[in-house]
């Protein structure tokens, strides 16, 4: 079976697959309104969510499966201690795929080393978020009409922010993609992210922490909201929460092809005045994430025979991971899995004990 981990576990053959399927969803609903009759999703959801866990809801609906999960990890036996592991394995044992969003990085790897059914990456904390990833491909390539030679901004928590990660790895692979990355110092992408996608052998960029002086010369604008539940410190939170707010004055110079899209839940970081202007496309965006998923939800399903568990990398005693919130310092039971001195689990550095 196939896992949705990582959006570069996907190529961008399957991508535009995907991405088809998705298309004729669209056009042709009913085509698809039984075809997972007698399937069921499992949804395990560590941490709070909305859109991504309804739209995963509505998706399998929509193709005639039935649903059941949590949304809340202290509804769940999670509460009383049970690891990650434990849960995913019984999971698998009621269910025939498993969606899974956690907020220790590696979560997703370590349910796929153990699950009997496809698992995929609804959001490991600030690392990856693939399927939301899914849906801005679609909603590029059905606003762009193409992913080659486009200029991205991205703009706002580039260092916590998973939804940012994940579109980078993905559209650094399409030739002539150039990113603007706006955001505060405190904020900026993070160096494995930069290292892995983009400069040397990767896609241009550049950084900045002026949106409206980049604003004329993208062809996407991806906002991205500040994350309080990232920081370790109220007081940080409150200093840089609206380091940037678009509004409807900061589009004058922009494009008329201009998207502006943003993965929701917004607060401060684009003004109401902007929801009526044409270039304004986050709630279609959202809306395009039912379609992506049951694409998702149907290939997966269709991968049977093929053995995508992550066991990749080497155990060492010697070496922990730098990363806080990776789950292989909090899990019991998991192993520590390193691979050219990086964490398995959140592809941050690992150091000698």
């Amino acid at each position: 079976m196939r896992n949705l981990i990582d959006i570069l576990d996907f190529s961008t053959e399957e991508l535009q697959a995907l991405i088809s399927v998705a298309d004729d969803i669209i056009e042709n609903p009913d085509r698809y309104r039984e075809v997972c009759r007698g399937k069921i999703l499992g949804t395990l959801f560590f941490e709070p969510s909305t859109r991504t866990r309804l739209s995963f809801t509505s998706a399998m609906m929509s193709l005639g499966g039935q649903v059941l999960g949590f949304d809340n990890a202290g509804s769940s036996s999670v509460s009383k201690g049970e690891t990650v592991a434990d849960t995913v394995r019984m999971v698998s044992a009621y269910s025939d795929i498993i969606a899974m969003r956690h907020p220790k990085e590696g979560a997703p790897i370590a349910a796929s080393a153990v699950a009997t059914v496809p698992i995929i990456n609804a959001g490991d904390g600030g690392h990856f978020h693939p399927t939301q990833t899914l849906t801005d491909l679609l909603t590029i390539h059905r606003k762009c009409g193409r992913f080659e030679g486009l200029t991205v901004g991205v703009c706002g928590d580039l260092k916590y922010g998973r939804t940012v990660h994940s579109l980078i790895a993905a559209m650094s692979r399409y030739e002539g993609v150039r990113f603007v990355l706006i955001s505060p110092d405190e904020l900026r992408l993070p160096d494995y992210v930069k290292e892995q996608f983009l400069g040397s052998g990767g896609c241009e960029y550049t950084e900045t922490c002026d949106l409206e002086g980049a604003i004329p010369e993208l062809d996407i604008l991806y906002m991205t909201r500040i994350q309080r539940e990232r920081f370790s410190s109220e007081a940080e939170y409150e200093r840089l929460k609206d380091s940037y707010i678009l509004n409807k004055s900061k589009l004058s110079e922009a494009k008329p092809t201009l998207s502006v899209m943003h993965p929701l839940p917004r607060v401060n970081e684009i003004d109401v005045d902007v929801d009526d202007d044409p270039r304004a496309h986050y709630f279609e965006q959202a809306a395009f994430g039912r379609y992506i998923r049951m694409a998702l939800i149907l290939f997966l399903l269709d991968t049977k025979g093929v053995d995508d568990r992550r066991q990749r990398g080497e155990e060492s005693d010697s070496l922990v991971c730098e990363n806080p919130h990776c789950l292989s310092l909090s899990e019991r039971g998991i192993k520590k899995l390193f691979s050219g001195g990086r964490c398995v689990y959140c592809d941050q550095r690992a150091r000698k004990i």
